[in-house]
């Protein structure tokens, strides 16, 4: 069975790229390789012994992904996760994000549309939450007015999903994961930004290798136990099997209703200093970091309510914030030589 994963060379992409062919899928990975690099298809290998079809295709070229699909007309599902992600990088420019997380979006369901099913995996975000007025965060909690173009092309998305799947054989499930870190145990694969990180972990482990002087805290006022803003910190790996078992749910018939939602995260939060204090415990090193003023787009906290995802899905994180962190590091090591 082919499975198309979009992005499929970025840091999530590739993680889910060896879960589904250790469960043995045939994988086509499409990137358009602009925050990702192709040495990334010899990890994949190395770890499973099998290197996925691969295709550099921009998703915004709308004749490109027409070309796609006419060579590869028997795909039966898709993860989606081709997407810019970066908040403050969105606020700073927002045309890019909703060009690129958008009209990708729009292309591709154009061609899955003349299909007569398909099983559509997305791959969305407890942005889409804002500052949830409650916490833990359930898939029942109201969508709130987006605090950044980022956050509000995830919410974009979901009602294009929405919208098809009601008029086409489109079946889909929404996931909405809150902040994955970490890397393969294999330290073959792992999360890669290019240039300077707009996320805290590759932020901390390029800190602590020397690459970056400091790390700057955002905020240090927000009415938490510590005063730093709270997330939930989900290992890669774990969330990589999550969007396997949504799959095989979709290509099971098991879906209750067209489109599914659930949360992915570990249903406890962790603030940025504890993040911090964690990682000093697993690497031994101290790490030079400041407090900064906030960051604008950012919440106060967020973390999930885990309950559908456990029950519903029958998913659940097992690897600890502590097995996240090691692991970032060891990758971090591993690329820095």
């Amino acid at each position: 069975m082919k499975i198309l994963v979009t992005g499929g060379l970025g840091f999530i992409g590739s993680h889910t790229v060896v879960e589904l062919q250790n469960k043995g899928f045939d994988v086509i990975a499409i990137d358009n390789l602009s925050n990702s690099s192709i040495g990334v298809l010899d990890g994949i290998e190395r770890i499973t012994g099998k290197k996925p079809l691969f295709e550099n295709v921009d998703l915004r070229d709308k004749s490109a992904v027409q070309i796609f699909f006419s060579k590869y007309p028997d795909i039966s599902g898709v993860i989606h996760f081709a997407a810019s992600k970066a908040v403050g990088e969105s606020v700073e420019n927002p045309l890019l994000y909703y060009e690129n997380n958008i009209n990708s979006l729009v292309y591709l369901l154009q061609e899955l549309q003349k299909k007569p099913e398909v099983s559509f995996i997305f791959s969305s975000s407890c942005t889409v939450y804002g500052q949830a007025e409650s916490m833990p965060i359930t898939e029942n909690a109201p969508i709130q007015v987006a605090m950044s173009p980022y956050g509000n092309t995830k919410q974009i998305g979901e009602e294009i999903i929405t919208d098809i799947a009601k008029v086409t054989n489109i079946n889909s499930i929404l996931l909405r994961y809150f902040n994955p870190i970490g890397a393969h145990p294999s330290a073959e694969i792992g999360e890669l930004p290019l240039g300077v990180p707009q996320n805290l972990v590759p932020f901390i482990t390029q800190t602590a290798i020397g690459l970056r002087e400091k790390l700057s805290v955002f905020g240090s006022d927000y009415p938490t136990s510590d005063g730093t803003a709270i997330r939930d910190y989900i290992h890669v790996v774990d969330l990589a099997k999550a969007h396997v078992i949504a799959l095989q749910r979709l290509l099971n018939k098991q879906n209750i209703t067209k489109v599914e939602i659930f949360n992915l995260g570990t249903g406890t939060g962790s603030s940025v200093l504890e993040v911090i204090t964690a990682f000093e415990k697993v690497s031994q090193k101290k790490l030079n970091y400041q407090i900064v003023g906030r960051r604008e787009g950012d919440v106060i906290e967020a973390y999930a309510n885990t309950d559908k995802a456990n029950n519903v899905l029958g998913w659940k994180a097992e690897l600890s914030l502590e097995d996240a962190l090691s692991s970032a590091w060891k990758w971090e090591q591993k690329i820095r030589k």
